[in-house]
């Protein structure tokens, strides 16, 4: 029996879409389709003549979900289009309800439909998600009849064993279940129904794939198989804890492996799942990822992957970067091959088309196409999606509703358009201000970017008021519950810190350290690596930073690790524990804003950038 198979339960896809309405349109999308001598079979073939001998498959898939059932608030809750005037469009977009109904419309009249995704559908996520370890998340997955999973590197945000409890059921070992059944007993998570794949992620102790490495979709005799991975760099993005006992392999190699087997088994259609992405030259969903040629509007870690993985997989469908783009980037024997990636948080969504030939059980390369498409909020919502919703919001209501500060307009974090956001301003000085009630002597925090998950948006979400920043607005800006940390640093060990947000790991995708008042330094973004620190700028307070002197910084527990490349600032000393980081940010909101003086959005000049 095959994964997908096993971990299935029955569809009724066609009841489902009966209740989504019909006409329901997406918004514009570019498609892609190869070039006429991409495949094995060119026009006028066998398999062109035999139209009976091949068959469409309509391949659905996703990214980074992240648990956003509710829409994404501000700029996180939108994407950018393309007009044929050449300018560029914010549309609104995401949200489980919407999603549910976009894969449920795409799938008229598509009697093959496979839907996957790439991972990080979980982890990183809002509090009605959050808040529940992601339950309702999985619970909204199954009913959207996803197939099957690549594992993210936020799938390890709770550890290896709690990645198993979201692929298998059962109650939270500490927290128990969250829900009664109608006999007022325990109601069990079910777990997802949908395979996660960890291809490249083994244990230690047997050098066996933590959960299974692929599965094969079948379906009236066509059968694709899938392989699922998570970027081999996973260690150095998540904490020590959540991945111990834990090897994370080359992804090329990992994928030729499973390639090879699935062959001989008889599977020779292939998609990659793979939680790794790049970075393309437009912000634009709908861009010509292709133009002047094949793959030459993206670059970053996947193009290396596509290009050196082998050409016994038809495509990739790919993640991590929050991007969106279809390109086709050649294999290593020349023929391009489609690369996909659907934004994040549930506001697009793939389809592509693959033609199968049921003689040589391959994909006709010739006749793969795809685009992407928004998630519109101006479709019907998803009846089902809106009961889920309501019942664990009922749950959650409590506590997400409870305001913890006030702001006088727009803070962006993860939406900003810059490397230091205002938001991360915000909370490197709400992560000081907690340090200094540990330790009057402390002198400076230090925040990842990636750690700061959305915006703080001064419209108000519910019914709390404009202005009002409730307690589940800020557990969505800072979810993983970090502690923050106190340790002693050399200047030399800070400016080590600084130049490795440039250079090493992090040279391809620099990550911008956010940084609390009074710090200050330049960044030349004209020089390479390390370089791109100019020394003598650097400055506590006014005052250079000198090398040899000792400061006490404070950071969040996954940097004290030295997560995210920052190997330096895991050899910090003299190391104090306090409270969690939402804590932290919330303790400064209550001491610096009220309805009637509310935070103004800081406006992020302690980094002078040079471009």
């Amino acid at each position: 029996m095959s994964a997908i198979a096993k971990h299935r339960r029955p569809r009724r896809r066609a009841t489902r879409v009966l209740a989504v309405a019909a006409g329901v349109a997406t918004v514009g999308a570019l498609a892609v389709a190869l070039p006429a001598n991409a495949g094995q079979d060119a026009p006028g073939g066998a398999a062109a003549k035999d139209k009976k001998r091949t068959v469409d498959v309509q391949l659905l898939s996703f990214n980074d979900f992240h648990g956003n059932l509710q829409p994404p608030a501000g700029s996180s809750g939108q994407v950018t289009e393309k007009q044929p005037d050449g300018t560029e469009k914010k549309i609104d977009a995401g949200g489980a309800e919407y999603l549910a109904t976009s894969l449920r419309t795409a799938r008229k009249g598509h009697p093959y439909s496979v839907t996957a995704a790439a991972g990080d559908l979980i982890g990183g996520s809002p509090l009605l998600s959050g808040l529940f370890h992601d339950e309702p998340s999985v619970e909204a997955l199954n009913k959207m009849d996803l197939d099957v999973s690549s594992v993210g590197n936020h799938e390890f945000d709770e550890g290896a064993k709690e990645l198993a409890r979201i692929q298998n059921g059962g109650c939270h070992p500490k927290d128990g279940c969250y829900e009664k059944d109608k006999h007022g007993k325990p109601k069990k998570f079910k777990g997802a129904d949908f395979p996660y794949l960890t291809a490249n992620v083994t244990q230690e102790k047997t050098g066996k794939p933590l959960l299974k490495p692929y599965s094969v979709w079948k379906h009236k005799g066509v059968k694709i198989g899938f392989i699922g991975l998570t970027l081999e760099g996973t260690p150095d993005i998540v904490s020590a804890d959540g991945i111990k006992g834990l090897k994370f392999h080359d992804e090329i190699k990992t994928i030729n492996k499973y390639a090879k087997i699935l062959d001989k088994q008889g599977v020779k259609s292939i998609v990659t799942l793979i939680h790794e992405g790049g970075s393309p030259a437009s912000q634009a969903y709908n861009y010509d990822c292709d133009s002047p040629g094949a793959g030459d509007g993206i670059s970053g870690p996947i193009t290396a992957i596509a290009k050196g993985a082998s050409p016994k997989v038809d495509a990739f469908v790919t993640g991590h970067t929050h991007q969106a783009y279809v390109c086709t980037i050649p294999d290593p024997a020349g023929k391009p091959r489609m690369v996909t990636s659907a934004s994040s948080y549930g506001k697009l969504y793939t389809d592509t088309t693959l033609t199968y030939d049921r003689k040589t059980k391959d994909i006709v390369r010739t006749s793969v196409k795809s685009a992407n498409h928004v998630v519109s909020r101006t479709q019907p919502k998803a009846a089902d999606m809106t009961r889920l919703i309501g019942r664990w919001d009922k749950l959650a209501a409590p506590i997400a509703s409870k305001p913890v500060g006030f702001i006088s307009g727009d803070i962006p974090g993860r939406g900003a358009t810059s490397p230091e956001s205002p938001l991360g301003d915000l909370i490197s000085d709400a992560q000081l201000a907690h340090a200094k009630s540990l330790d009057p002597e402390a002198d400076l925090a230090l925040m990842n970017p990636g750690g700061i998950r959305s915006d703080l948006v001064h419209k108000a979400s519910g019914g709390e008021g404009d202005g009002v920043v409730t307690y589940g607005e800020a557990f969505t800006v800072q979810p993983f519950s970090n502690t923050v940390n106190l340790v002693d640093l050399t200047g030399a060990q800070l400016l080590t810190a600084l130049r490795q947000q440039v250079s090493g790991s992090n040279e391809a995708s620099p990550k911008i350290l956010q940084v609390s008042d009074g710090f200050t330094y330049t960044l030349d973004m004209t020089k390479s690596g390390a370089d791109r620190i100019v020394t003598d700028t650097v400055k506590l307070n006014g005052k250079a930073l000198d090398p040899n002197a000792t400061y006490r910084v404070a950071l969040n527990s996954f940097l004290a690790g030295g997560g995210d490349g920052f190997a330096e600032l895991g050899k910090g000393a003299k190391p104090l524990v306090g409270a969690d980081d939402l804590k932290a940010l919330n303790d400064y909101f209550a001491a610096n804003s009220s309805a009637d003086k509310p935070i103004a959005p800081p406006k992020a000049d302690r980094i002078s950038v040079v471009r």
